[in-house]
């Protein structure tokens, strides 16, 4: 599996944590456009160019957002 670059990495982060904003706030319209643009941002980014993801690949991608998450809740 190639790696994450870390402006993928970053733009996941950023999609996890406006769903979750979005989830605790919902019906707010510009966080709900942030969410599709971020969404947009990882499905074209180039780093998928060359090939598309695997479900593993996605997968590990999803984790780094988690992750980060986790990392935002506990306070590191």
């Amino acid at each position: 599996m190639r790696p994450i670059p870390a402006d993928l990495a970053r733009a996941q982060q950023e999609w996890s944590a406006t769903y979750r904003q979005l989830a605790e706030q919902p019906g707010r319209t510009e966080v709900r456009r942030r969410l599709y643009r971020l969404s947009a941002e990882l499905f074209f980014h180039p780093h998928w160019r060359q090939r598309r993801p695997s479900a593993a690949e996605w997968w590990e991608l999803r984790a780094l957002g988690r992750r980060s998450d986790r990392d935002v809740s506990s306070g590191r």
